[in-house]
C-alpha cells in the first residue's frame, strides 16, 4: 500500500491514512431517539473506549421526508404520531447541537455528521465541523455532493447500496483530492456473506490516491477488525445504549462494552501489522540460541560479510 501524502487526509488534529492510526468514529446516528441525555451517553461512551469521533445524522424533515409519507401516523415512543413529526422529534436544532459541541470538546472528542440535504450543510457550518460523511442513500444526490465539496473540508463518502459507476461519478462530483472512500453494505444487520471485505483491496486500487475505510452494519466485531487488517485506515460502527432499545439502527449497532473491545483489539491489529520487511527482532537471540541446533550457511555467510564491512546489521527481506 502506498504511503505517499496523496493518500493522507485531515480530520480536526488528526491525519487518516496509511501509516497513521486507524481513525475511529461512533455513528450515533438517530440512536439517541431525539434526547440529549441519550446523546451525551453515547459520547461518553465512545471517548471512554478511546474513539476519535462520533457522528451524528442531520436532516432538514419537510426535504428529506416525501410529502406523502408526513401525515402518516406511526407509533413512536412518546406516542402516536405524524411521520413528519416523528423526524422533527429525532432532529436536534442549533441549541442541542451547541450542547452536543461543548460536551464532545470535554471529553476530548471530535464530533461530525452526515447531512441528508443542502440546508444541514449550512446548518453544520455553523459548528465548524472537522469532516462531513455522505450516507450511501446520498451517494447519487450530486447537488448535496457539490455542496459538502464546496465547504472545502474532508468528506467521508460510504458506498453502500451503489454501482461502481455510480462511485466513480460521485467521486468525479466531490473530486478524489480530499475524501475518504468506505466500503459498506447498506443492510442493517449486513450478513457476513455480503460483507464482501476484500472490496477494500479493489478500491484501493481503483482509487490509488484516496485512503479506503470501511463503514460496517454487521453484528459483531470480528469482520470489523477483518476490514482493518485488510487495509482500513477509517472504521465507522453504529454505536448504542442498548441494542433493544427502540428504533430501526439499533440491532446493527454495537453497544458500549463492545465498542470499549473494538477499539482495544483495532490497535493491536495495527501494531501487529508492521512494515512488511523481515526482520529477527532482539527478543529472538535467546530463542535463537537455545532452540537453532544448525547455524546453517546463509547465517554464517552473513555473519562474514557483517564482520568484513564493520556493519553488524541485521539482515532483512522486503
Amino acid at each position: 500500500m502506498s504511503t505517499s501524502t496523496n493518500r493522507l487526509r485531515t480530520l480536526g488534529a488528526k491525519t487518516v491514512g496509511p501509516g497513521h492510526p486507524v481513525y475511529v468514529t461512533g455513528e450515533i446516528g438517530i440512536n439517541h431517539n431525539g434526547e440529549l441525555e441519550n446523546a451525551f451517553a453515547l459520547i461518553d461512551a465512545a471517548a471512554e473506549a478511546g474513539c476519535d469521533a462520533v457522528k451524528f445524522q442531520k436532516r432538514t424533515p419537510e426535504v428529506c421526508t416525501p410529502r406523502d409519507q408526513w401525515d402518516v401516523e406511526r407509533d413512536t415512543p412518546w406516542g402516536r404520531m405524524t411521520y413528519i413529526d416523528y423526524r422533527h422529534r429525532v432532529e436536534f436544532d442549533e441549541d442541542g447541537y451547541r450542547a452536543i459541541a461543548e460536551h464532545c470538546a470535554k471529553r476530548g472528542i471530535d464530533w461530525f455528521a452526515s447531512p441528508w440535504d443542502v440546508e444541514s450543510v449550512a446548518f453544520l457550518e455553523k459548528f465548524g465541523v472537522p469532516a462531513y460523511k455522505v450516507a450511501s442513500a446520498s451517494l447519487t444526490d450530486d447537488e448535496l455532493l457539490r455542496a459538502m465539496r464546496a465547504t472545502g473540508r474532508t468528506v467521508i463518502l460510504s458506498t453502500g447500496m451503489s454501482t461502481p459507476k455510480q462511485i466513480r461519478h460521485a467521486v468525479e462530483v466531490l473530486g478524489s483530492a480530499n475524501i475518504v472512500l468506505c466500503h459498506a453494505t447498506s443492510t442493517y444487520p449486513a450478513q457476513a456473506g455480503e460483507l464482501n471485505l476484500r472490496m477494500i483491496h479493489t478500491l484501493e486500487r481503483e482509487f490509488p490516491n484516496v485512503p479506503i475505510g470501511y463503514s460496517g452494519h454487521e453484528t459483531g466485531l470480528q469482520t470489523t477488525l477483518a476490514a482493518v487488517a485488510l487495509g482500513a485506515c477509517f472504521v465507522e460502527r453504529h454505536i448504542t445504549l442498548d441494542r433493544a432499545m427502540w428504533g430501526s439502527d439499533q440491532a446493527a449497532s454495537v453497544e458500549p462494552g463492545g465498542l470499549q473491545r473494538l477499539v482495544r483489539d483495532i490497535r493491536t491489529i495495527e501494531e501487529s501489522l508492521g512494515d512488511g520487511v523481515k526482520k529477527v527482532y532482539e527478543s529472538e537471540l535467546k530463542p535463537m540460541e537455545k532452540l537453532r541446533r544448525v547455524k546453517g550457511v546463509v547465517a554464517e555467510a552473513e555473519e562474514s560479510e557483517a564482520g568484513a564491512d564493520g556493519a553488524g546489521r541485521e539482515p532483512a527481506v522486503a
